[in-house]
């Protein structure tokens, strides 16, 4: 077996986005950047994150892995290109108008694509990325606070967009968690209140629990938009408040 190629991590080595492909080779078949980060994302959704490695993207473009290398170098890289393609299926023409519109247009776009690939939370707490699209989101959200009195410091600008980003990720992790247990156990949230509900009900008739009871008792339990959408109202009324007095 050939040894795996390791990554050329001088300080002046080119990234990926600036790094050009091999030529095309016509046997035994042609492959590309964006034909490797469409298989691997296909295989992330069908599969989960963990599935993702070279031998199994190989083997969906019918191509062994050390031909992937010359493409990509290393997994790390090949996740950050997925995650870059993600933000490229996000229109940026959404991220537009003033901050609170495209914080909330950035926000919905990212549970939307959440839902479509449940692995993408799972990558969006890592170091800032910097593919081309993922710049081209940042760079708009945060144009979108250029003309808004309150926000000339530019870290306040930074600071309003990374907690808004960090209620989305926490909301759609949760979100995504609860249907990759549904799918795993076959037990909805529904199935699970009920199978679970005479239990808690007797918790809270021992009285150590008052609080609890009024949520069970009174709470209206809203749909996950309503619920996302309130939360982020929270955060954007926050925002503003700071800011904008």
């Amino acid at each position: 077996m050939s040894p795996r190629r390791k990554p050329d991590t001088t300080p002046d080595a080119p990234l990926v986005w600036e790094r050009p492909e091999p030529p095309v080779r016509p046997s035994p078949g042609p492959l590309s950047r964006e034909a490797i980060i469409g298989a691997a994302i296909a295989l992330a959704d069908r599969e989960g994150l963990g599935a993702v490695s070279f031998r199994k993207v190989g083997a969906a473009l019918d191509a062994g892995p050390m031909r992937l290398y010359g493409y990509v170098s290393t997994k790390e890289e090949l996740l950050e290109l997925m995650v870059d393609a993600v933000y490229g299926e996000m229109p940026l023409s959404e991220v537009k108008g003033e901050w609170r519109q495209a914080l909330r247009a950035l926000a919905h776009g990212m549970r939307r694509m959440s839902m479509k690939h449940p692995w993408f939370p799972e990558l969006l707490g890592s170091r800032p990325h910097i593919g081309p699209n993922a710049l081209a989101h940042l760079e708009a959200t945060l144009a979108a606070f250029s003309e808004t009195l309150g926000f000339e410091n530019i870290d306040d600008v930074m600071l309003a967009v990374t907690t808004v980003k960090a209620y989305v990720m926490g909301a759609i992790q949760s979100e995504v968690t609860e249907l990759r247990i549904e799918r795993e156990t076959g037990m909805d949230k529904e199935r699970w209140q009920s199978a679970n509900g005479a239990y808690i009900l007797r918790m809270i008739a021992t009285g150590r629990y008052p609080t609890l009871g009024k949520v069970v008792e009174k709470a209206t339990h809203p749909s996950p938009d309503v619920r996302f959408d309130m939360g982020l109202d929270y955060v954007l009324d926050g925002i503003a408040a700071r800011h904008l007095r």
